[in-house]
């Protein structure tokens, strides 16, 4: 492992060098041309990786960046694993290997099987799969002992079947990986702004006066972001980031399709850049609005007074509390200085078009909803909503968590969900509200639940607790998987356990002669077409087929000709606009490029019990961290998507050639004695378990002090699966009090 200096700025030349060079190794260069040039073109393939959506004039250059070339080379990767790879390697020996050396070994060829007491998978024929899957389902005592895990790239064509399917078999056991994400955001927005959605547009983004980005790393986890941030703050915006890690990419940026980005100055991203300790989003964001109440109070025309009056709710209660509040021991739990915070204040009192980005900084922790709806408060003190250049930006990770979401994968599904799908298709859904994540991993543990079924994701790996997580899922009478790729979830199987190999955004669906595309909704719940390019000849199917097909065989009196529907996904699209609200003319708008989801909040039309948007009472994070504690949150490396694990480098963190480090503040190293280089032991201790991870490198790093960061998944072990967030259950990834200690080895 190496530790090297940090760059100055993010993306630039060596970021197309690096793009290029992971595409080239993985796949050949003719398919890589293919892929790049129809990759987020208008009916052309929407990239595997992020959620951030397309420009409507798309670049000629590329509309990619290099994150997303890492996930395209690592879904069409050359690299082939067939049954003689499976004969070869155990599932003892896969087990030691690492999460970037299961991921590297290619695409997977056709399903496997293991069975109790078996050591090796062996390879079984779709047919007798799908035989095996329908049995274990119908001999569960309750359809509510199986559980249906959706990957966020899922698309809608295949989640819409998928959670039919669920809820015709019996139950809401759906949980998502955004149980995981942005649960809280879905929560808190719903009950402040009536839809659990954002409210911007890309557009908005450019209008703005002011964009303040919390807890969010754009440079790796959505790097065209900034090429948005960059043309927003051309037109005139400032951005304030808010973050405990002083991340390279908000400080400064070169875009690589501009002659600047290659041999000129790079564009300041950050005008303001407020380190705040790990969660204390809360006390900060009461700090500023007490001074803008103050200048409320003293000159006037601080809040939009008439926003106030007439589109909001609870205003009195959420002022009074405010104001309640110390402003010297608010600001003393940032870690910042007071005149950091008036610059803040300075920056927005005068300003209504405010956006407020944010990703899991705010999302992962036990008072996630209160950070939420505490940014939510500020936008509606300035009648930030609704307008132009104003509104909410939660920045989804993965391309169509979202549209899971909409189209109907939800283990709490609204009544008028379920009412459609009675009428429609004759079935009676059940209402009971099945499990989370959270509570999915529990019921596996309890041995409440014996069937495990995955629609993508690396279930194991992105979840809490690893150890009791992987005790849950041994605990399954059958697990099964549907991947592309290997990964660490396949090698911790119930008695038996089945993964399922499918097609991949960059792989054309032919059904019939005809080609196919699926949809996808984007982080701006904007609908739109994704069709794959290359042609697979390995035994794969597509993700709609696999559902149609298990479905067919497990619903035996099912009326609905499930094999029909999956011989032309307009079909699927006709079912969807049946039931889901907003998808009216859905082939028609399709074809003709997309559409735009209804948003009422974007309008300024609140659909919450009193029809106005909602002010909301926040508490601040209630721990205690003692003398010799520390606050942890998790992060990615630059080599790195969700689970997925590109490389073992970090160049914008200057950590090459490894993953296993702990990222440290300067003065904490002096006071444990420890130097850069030193390893370290790190624990948690919750609810009488202690849980430890040994031997990682000390990086050091500028973040404050008090706070550390360790890569996910990595750290995962140290997060208790009962640490999670109050109302959404999200897990507390983002702040776990640990201690450390020398490494004895």
């Amino acid at each position: 492992m190496k530790i090297k200096k940090s760059p100055v700025h993010a993306v630039g030349s060596k970021s197309v060098f690096k793009a290029s060079k992971m595409a080239t190794k993985a796949m050949s260069l003719p398919k890589t041309l293919v892929l790049l040039r129809k990759l987020n073109q208008k009916h052309g393939m929407d990239c595997p990786g992020c959620a951030w959506p397309d420009p409507d004039k798309r670049s000629k250059l590329g509309e990619f960046c290099e994150n997303g070339v890492k996930a395209v080379a690592e879904e069409a990767t050359d690299r082939k694993i067939g049954a003689e790879f499976f004969h070869k390697h155990s599932v003892k020996d896969l087990l030691d290997r690492s999460d970037y050396w299961l991921g590297q070994q290619g695409r997977l060829q056709q399903p496997m099987i293991i069975e109790n007491g078996d050591e090796y998978y062996q390879p079984i024929s779709w047919d007798r799969a799908f035989t095996l899957i329908a049995d274990q389902l119908n001999a569960l005592p309750s359809p509510d002992e199986a559980i249906f895990y959706t990957s966020g790239r899922t698309s809608n064509e295949a989640a819409f079947l998928y959670q039919l399917f669920v809820r015709m078999f019996g139950t809401n056991n759906l949980p998502d990986c955004s149980n995981m994400c942005h649960e809280s955001s879905g929560v808190a927005l719903k009950e402040t702004l009536g839809i659990g959605k954002g409210s911007v547009t890309l557009e908005d983004l450019y209008k703005a006066e002011v964009i303040l980005i919390f807890g969010q790393n754009p440079a790796t986890n959505h790097p065209r972001m900034l090429t948005a941030l960059e043309k927003a703050k051309a037109h005139g915006a400032k951005i304030i980031s808010i973050n405990p890690l002083k991340e390279v990419g908000l400080v400064k940026f070169k875009n690589p399709q501009k002659v600047k980005g290659w041999v000129g100055s790079s564009t300041n991203i950050s005008d303001l850049y407020l380190q705040v300790r790990i969660n204390e989003d809360v006390a900060l964001l009461k700090s500023i609005l007490i001074k803008l109440f103050d200048l409320e109070e003293t000159q006037g025309g601080i809040f939009d007074t008439d926003f106030i009056r007439n589109k909001t709710d609870g205003f009195e209660e959420f002022k009074k509390d405010l104001l309640s509040n110390n402003l010297n021991d608010l600001i003393k739990r940032t870690g910042l200085a007071e005149n950091e915070i008036d610059k803040a204040v300075q920056l927005l009192k005068d300003k209504n078009k405010i956006i407020a980005c944010w990703a899991m900084g705010l999302t992962q922790h036990v008072n996630a909803v209160d950070n939420i709806r505490e940014v939510v408060n500020l936008l509606l003190l300035k009648g930030s909503i609704g307008k132009p250049g104003a509104g909410t930006c939660p920045v989804r990770g993965h391309s169509n968590v979202q549209g899971d979401r909409t189209v109907g994968i939800s283990e709490r599904p609204g009544k008028d969900l379920l009412d459609k799908l009675a009428t429609n298709f004759g079935f009676d859904p059940p209402t009971k509200h099945g499990y989370s994540v959270v509570e999915a991993i529990q019921a596996m543990y309890d041995n409440k639940a014996g069937v495990f079924f995955a629609m993508g994701g690396n279930f194991l790996s992105a979840s809490p607790d690893t150890h009791y997580t992987t005790q849950a899922l041994k605990n399954c009478t059958l697990t099964v998987h549907v991947s592309t790729k290997l990964n660490r979830s396949h090698l911790v199987h119930g008695k038996t356990g089945i993964i399922l190999p499918c097609l991949g955004r960059t792989d054309r669906i032919i059904k019939n002669g005809k080609i196919q595309f699926v949809t996808v909704e984007n982080s701006m719940g904007i609908v739109h077409s994704s069709q794959g390019m290359i042609q697979n000849k390995a035994d794969l199917l597509p993700e709609p087929e696999i559902v149609a097909r298990i479905a067919h065989q497990t619903l035996k009196e099912s009326k609905l000709d499930w094999i029909y529907l999956t011989d032309d996904y307009n079909r699927i699209r006709d079912l969807i606009e049946e039931n889901i609200p907003g998808f009216n003319d859905y082939n028609s708008r399709i074809n003709s490029g997309g559409f735009e989801l209804p948003n009422g909040a974007r309008n300024g039309v609140f659909k919450t019990a009193s029809d106005k948007a909602i002010f909301t009472i926040n508490k601040l994070p209630d721990y205690e961290i003692k003398e010799n504690e520390y606050l942890l949150t998790t992060i990615r490396s630059h080599d790195q998507f969700n689970t997925t694990i590109y490389g073992l480098d970090d160049r914008y963190r200057g950590v090459f050639d490894g993953r296993e480090v702990i990222f440290m503040n300067g003065e904490d190293l002096k006071r444990e004695k420890l130097k850069a280089g030193d390893r370290v032991d790190i624990s948690s201790h919750y609810n009488d378990t202690t849980r430890t991870i040994h031997s990682y490198t000390v990086v050091p790093y500028d973040l404050p002090s008090k706070c550390l960061a360790m890569y996910f998944p990595e750290a995962n072990v140290l997060v208790p699966l009962d640490l999670h967030a109050r109302e959404s259950l999200t897990p507390s990834s983002k702040s776990v009090i640990v201690k450390i200690s020398k490494s004895k080895d």
